[in-house]
Parts: C-alpha cells; sequence; structure tokens
C-alpha cells in the first residue's frame, strides 16, 4: 500500500474526525512533507479533505473507493468469498470486456474431468470493479453511461462444476441478488426494487441497474464453460444523461429516494464500496443457493416473479431487435423455472420467449 493509499484508509476509518499530520506520519513511517504531498494527491484526485488550525486533517465524504476499502467491506461481510481474487480500477473501457481478455489469455478455468485449472482456482468468482467505464456495454450491444462517482460497475466471473446450461438464470438469480442487496441495505420499507425481465432493476418507474451475461465457451468440450456477470448500478444521477431521452427512463438510487422524501437529510447513506461488495456477495450466495437443491432454484424464481415488473401488464414485443415492423402488443403472463417469459396475444395465442426484447413505457412503471 502506498503512502497515499494509507492516509486516505487512516482517513477514512477516522469516521471523519480529525487525524493530525504527526499521527499519519507515524502510521505510515514517513516524514510530515511526505504527508502533506499525500493529502495534495487525494485532493487532486477529488477527494475532499480540510486541514484543521492545529494541523489535523478531516476527510469531508463519506462515498469513498478505493481497492483497500472495497477489499476490508467485502470480506468483512462475506468472509467465505475472502479469498476471491480481485482487481479495482479508477477508469477502464469495460470490465466485461477486460474479463474477456483476460479469459483468452489465461486458458480454460477447468479440465476435462471438470476439476479447476490453476487459471480456474485463480478466475472462478474473480471480481472486477471500475470507478468508471468509457465503453461500457449493456445487452445486444448497447452503450452502458458509466461516468465517475455516479455510479460502480463491476463483473464476476464464474465456472461452476459442469459449465453453464442456462445462462438466463444466472442472470435472472443476479436480478433476485441486486434486489436483496438494495433492500438490506436501504430497508424494505423505504426501497421496493422491481424487475424488468429480464436483466433490468427499476426504481421509481426508472431503471437504476443494467446486469448482461456473456457465456465463454470452452472450444475442446463445446460446452459454455464459464459466464462473466457484468453489472453497473448508479448511485446518484448521471449528468451525462441530462437533456437527453435517456435521462427519462434511466434513474439512479438517490432519485428513488428523493421522490419519497421531504427532506435531504433523511436519504440513506449512499456508498460504492459498501453497495458493490453487497450485491457481489448477494450474487455468489445466490449462485451457491441456486446449485444446492431444485427447491431451491424455484425459491429464487418465485422471489424474481414476485418483483417482476411486468406481469399482468401488456407489452411490446420485439423478437428482431430494432426492427418495429416485427413488433406486436401482449400481456406478460408468466416467467418459468429457466426465466423464460410467457406472453399472450390478443387472439389468445401463448408464446415463450427465450430471448428479445420487451419495452414498456417507464413512465408507466411504479415501485
Amino acid at each position: 500500500m502506498t503512502t497515499k493509499e494509507k492516509v486516505l484508509q487512516l482517513l477514512v476509518d477516522s469516521n471523519e474526525q480529525a487525524v493530525s499530520g504527526e499521527t499519519l506520519a507515524s502510521e505510515c513511517g514517513v516524514s510530515r512533507a511526505a504527508i502533506w504531498k499525500a493529502v495534495n494527491a487525494l485532493r487532486t484526485e477529488g477527494h475532499k479533505i480540510e486541514g484543521t488550525t492545529n494541523g489535523g486533517y478531516i476527510l469531508e465524504e463519506d462515498d469513498v473507493f478505493s481497492p483497500e476499502i472495497f477489499t476490508k467491506t467485502f470480506s468483512s461481510l462475506f468472509p467465505d468469498f475472502a479469498e476471491c481474487h480481485i482487481e479495482c480500477f479508477k477508469k477502464i473501457d469495460s470490465t466485461n470486456t477486460y474479463a474477456k481478455r483476460l479469459l483468452a489469455e489465461c486458458g480454460n478455468l477447468r479440465s476435462p474431468d471438470g476439476a479447476l485449472t490453476e487459471a480456474g482456482k485463480k478466475f472462478h468468482r474473480a471480481i472486477f470493479i471500475a470507478e468508471s467505464q468509457t465503453a461500457g456495454r449493456g445487452r445486444i450491444g448497447r452503450t452502458f453511461v458509466s461516468p465517475e462517482k455516479a455510479g460502480i460497475y463491476f463483473s464476476i466471473i464464474y465456472a461452476p462444476e459442469g459449465g453453464i446450461t442456462e445462462p438466463a438464470r444466472l442472470t435472472a438469480c443476479t436480478a433476485v441478488a441486486v434486489c436483496r442487496a438494495l433492500k438490506k441495505l436501504y430497508g424494505t420499507s423505504n426501497i421496493n426494487p422491481k424487475i424488468k425481465w429480464i436483466n433490468d432493476i427499476f426504481l421509481g418507474g426508472k431503471k437504476v441497474c443494467g446486469i448482461g451475461t456473456e457465456g465463454i465457451t470452452n472450444f475442446e468440450s463445446g460446452q459454455i464453460e464459464s459466464a462473466i456477470i457484468g453489472i453497473g448500478i448508479n448511485l446518484r444521477k448521471n449528468p451525462e444523461l441530462a437533456g437527453t431521452e435517456l435521462e427519462k427512463v434511466v434513474g439512479s438510487i438517490e432519485e428513488a429516494f428523493e421522490k419519497k422524501s421531504d427532506s435531504l437529510a433523511s436519504l440513506p447513506r449512499l456508498n460504492r464500496c459498501e453497495l458493490a461488495a453487497e450485491i457481489i456477495g448477494q450474487v455468489l450466495k445466490i449462485f451457491e443457493e441456486d446449485t444446492s437443491a431444485p427447491a431451491a432454484h424455484s425459491a429464487i424464481m418465485m422471489e424474481y416473479r414476485n418483483a417482476s415488473i411486468l406481469l399482468g401488464r401488456e407489452i411490446t414485443v420485439f423478437p428482431l431487435i430494432g426492427d418495429d415492423k416485427s413488433s406486436y402488443k401482449a400481456t406478460a403472463t408468466s416467467i418459468d423455472d429457466n426465466a423464460a417469459l410467457t406472453v399472450t396475444l390478443q387472439d389468445g395465442t401463448m408464446r415463450t420467449l427465450n430471448s428479445g426484447e420487451v419495452s414498456l413505457k417507464s413512465a408507466s412503471l411504479t415501485s
């Protein structure tokens, strides 16, 4: 850990109490001048650090993201996953793209008998987190706007024994895990996350989280050996969306709370380290639940259905992505245990959708 990172950690641990330069120098094993230099570097990076008359320093923000703070938070909340490989980035093109490059270079994660290879021991359940992305991607190649401070963006590599036979189930399980994390952090009485089939989380009528799952095939076996699950979640209003059409449909956790409250003082503490750690831990836990027994999976999918924002509503189905001429109206009827959506057409015909696009105007959605 560098001096700058140690100083940041000490200031975070002080819980907004002043820490003297002398104390920081002693704890870091460096001179007061080195502490002054580290503090200035942190200020340059955007951290709000104020000096006091007695020479102490106060960190005047509670949403600090750093690899050390995230790792400490994650291992504390989920000790069973404390050994997971973790990489954090200030800025990256895309965490999913990075994970795909890494897997292309390291080879298969499992041997023909299903045992984890050396690469598999390292990268099964690996976690990659970015504060911002320059080329974030949503489903079907769409752009996922990922600015610094507004949200947090991360990917998980998952390579279960036996491979992945139902990729949509992973996406559905991830959506349930995100909902669990949001309710645990912010209270079920304050927040009611909903799932738009198959991969979007809504709060207050707007999308606050997107999930993208990509399968990686073992060319020797032809099996989908592993998956990269990418998650992007918006904590605060995205300044890059101001004045655009997306502003009408994309929201944030902070905005959802503001709609429910007349006082900024009652808004919850929003912290990217805490949110990312809780979501990732819940995802890994639910993946274990899903493979433990058929009954466990059925319970998870019941949770998914109960959180659905589509069931019982009229929707527009696009069988060919982006082709309005192929679209048709239908009512979302049910979601099965493999996350397929059944719809009923206006003539009573029923269809099962395993892929494609479902459209429902955001303005008609409520949390």
